[in-house]
């Protein structure tokens, strides 16, 4: 089953996707969208078109655990996706520290993290994916 995986930022979305087999995360693409109701349908079109049968949604906790406005925005997202597409599962995926280990990925191997924002966005949505891919292996 092929599985999208979403970082949703205030003004780019970062989407990745795996394999049929579940095994590895793919950068797919940014999305420049801040209105909502636009990027929930900008989601479910790319799902449509990858055949994706689930939605993996980066959900941004506080680092107590908390939950702030960018959670309730994932939330509303998530709503609003289920309301158009029911035949999508979604997942609110802790997300807590994604952007910061993408950023470092990326400095770690010589890049400048402002110069490749954009795929920072593809990366953290990559590791949100793929830490949800290995939550799977582990329980089988």
């Amino acid at each position: 089953m092929i599985i999208i995986g979403v970082d949703i930022g205030k003004t780019k979305t970062g989407v990745s996707i795996c394999d049929e087999n579940q095994i590895l995360a793919s950068p797919l693409c940014t999305i420049k969208e801040k209105d909502n109701d636009n990027l929930a349908k900008k989601i479910i079109e790319i799902s449509n078109l990858k055949n994706a049968k689930k939605i993996i949604l980066g959900y941004p906790k506080n680092m107590n655990g908390t939950l702030g406005p960018s959670a309730k925005n994932v939330e509303y997202l998530q709503k609003k996706i289920h309301k158009i597409s029911k035949n999508l599962e979604i997942i609110l995926w802790d997300e807590r520290l994604t952007t910061v280990c993408a950023q470092k990925n990326f400095t770690f191997v010589g890049r400048k993290s402002i110069k490749y924002k954009d795929k920072i966005d593809k990366a953290s949505a990559c590791l949100i994916l793929q830490n949800y891919l290995d939550y799977l292996k582990s329980k089988s």
